[in-house]
């Protein structure tokens, strides 16, 4: 999947890409149609860098509802040519989820599209979860028999059905079928799912990892095997050296962390930085100058995880590093750092920010970290971050700093963080939004009356709200 295109954040498309609660809020203000085809773009081209870890699916199908939105254009997305071709789930996953919410609100003809798609649709998978948790028995009843019949009635049909089955999402549908009378149907589910469960015995019954009685050597050996395969290992490889090494293995991994291959070096620099080993900052340092790019990304990786006050005070003194290290240092000290640090942590937020932009991806820790340290004089940085970065995950964590740095944030951003696409930013601003605004009052009440909404966002809506449904 390519890098989506975002349109610039002043637009009414670049805050609904960005999954903002203006979004929402300029959308009910502009001409219908207008309003429409910026959202069905959004839908039909998943704006988010990271679906997986991004929120939108609830955000554009409550917008469909307050626009009253039909459901044409998602119709013809999901079942034009293309959907052979490519095969990808981020081309429909987006779409879909949006049915599904929609589906849960009483919309019948999300309902149906859905139930067509996982018919006859390439992403059919993604389509059958969503139905698992929103439709009727009868309805994933009558889906049976065409999702069988994806899977030929051949070995190899039913080791693929098998594999479906064990590894399904959401098993409600399977275990539906797998009581349907029908020989062709129940008897073809069960039979799967027992040798989905006998597959996964056989794994367990041959483990390919370390075992007890391994040897220091043993665990360096499957680390470097792990990595020529493709599978970096350094963190399972650390554990398992601190149950198998003695004290007087500790030279074999200094050795190996100075000089051994990649997997071992990596695997001996974890061991040694999260036993606090004295002598590890110093090789951590010296690897992290190497021309290997395993290691040196090793080396930054384990420094990030050791505890201890000392990695705190190597990182005041790394911090002005140009490399990778320095850009950790800078997190550690987001993290773990004290009062005495604002100044690095400030100065490193905005050399971020001018340097790589408002995405970068080290913002995370600190922006988390100008929060944490209550730094006043970060707002400004902050609220740049928040308007600009097309993360809603960063967003989101930028208006937790806010909350905590910007005596502004409870009449101003968390005003529209109500509407937010995050559950955890809607949380922020109903714990915050100041309520003389008679939109905060109506918007935390639908969201208190919300079914769709989480659990943790309604709590903090309830905290606001008194025995009389009045918001405070």
């Amino acid at each position: 999947m390519f890098d989506p295109v975002i349109a610039p954040s002043g637009t009414l498309l670049g805050l609904l890409q960005r999954g903002r609660g203006d979004g929402t809020l300029h959308a009910l203000a502009a001409p219908r149609v207008e309003a429409l085809a910026a959202l069905n773009h959004c839908v039909l081209n998943d704006p988010r860098h990271d679906w997986q870890v991004e929120n939108r699916s609830l955000y554009y199908a409550r917008l469909y509802l307050d626009l009253h939105g039909g459901l044409e254009a998602v119709e013809h997305h999901l079942f034009q040519a293309e959907d052979v071709l490519d095969t990808e789930e981020s081309r429909t996953g987006l779409a879909l989820a949006v049915l599904g919410h929609l589906a849960s609100y009483g919309r019948s003809d999300a309902l149906h599209l859905l139930r067509r798609y996982a018919e006859t649709g390439t992403n059919w998978a993604w389509a059958l979860d969503e139905l698992a948790l929103r439709d009727d028995d009868t309805g994933l009843r009558s889906l049976a028999v065409p999702v069988l019949a994806r899977f030929p009635a051949t070995p190899e049909g039913d080791t693929e059905l098998a594999g479906v089955v064990r590894d399904a999402f959401e098993p409600r549908p399977w275990r539906l079928w797998a009581e349907d009378p029908r020989a062709s149907v129940g008897a073809r589910i069960r039979a799967a799912g027992e040798q989905g469960s006998f597959d996964r015995w056989q794994r367990q019954m041959r483990p390919s990892g370390p075992r007890p009685g391994w040897s220091v050597q043993a665990v360096f050996d499957w680390a470097q095997e792990a990595l020529e395969r493709g599978s970096v290992l350094h963190v399972p490889a650390a554990r398992c050296l601190t149950a198998v090494a003695g004290p007087g293995d500790r030279a074999v991994i200094v050795e190996a962390a100075r000089y051994g291959p990649e997997g071992a070096r990596g695997a001996a620099l974890h061991y040694l930085a999260e036993a606090c080993d004295p002598a590890v900052l110093d090789l951590i340092e010296a690897a992290a100058l190497s021309p290997d790019r395993v290691v040196a990304e090793a080396a930054v990786s384990a420094f990030e995880r050791m505890p201890g006050k000392e990695a705190v005070d190597r990182a005041r003194g790394w911090i002005h590093r140009p490399d990778a290290l320095g850009a950790s240092a800078a997190g550690v000290l987001a993290t773990r750092g004290a009062t005495k640090d604002t100044e690095l942590v400030l100065g490193a937020l905005r050399e971020t920010v001018r340097a790589e932009g408002p995405d970068a991806p080290r913002l995370c820790t600190l922006v988390d970290g100008a929060g944490r340290l209550g730094i006043i004089c970060a707002a400004p940085v902050l609220r740049h971050v928040y308007r600009e970065t097309a993360s809603s995950q960063l967003r989101g964590r930028a208006a937790r700093a806010l909350a905590a740095t910007d005596p502004s944030y409870p009449t101003g951003f968390a005003v529209e963080c109500l509407w937010d696409c995050e559950e955890t930013t809607r949380e922020v601003a109903a714990l915050h939004a100041e309520t003389g605004d008679v939109r905060v009052v109506d918007r935390l009440r639908r969201l208190a009356a919300d079914p769709a909404e989480e659990a943790e966002v309604q709590t903090a809506v309830r905290s606001r709200m008194g025995p009389d449904t009045a918001a405070r």
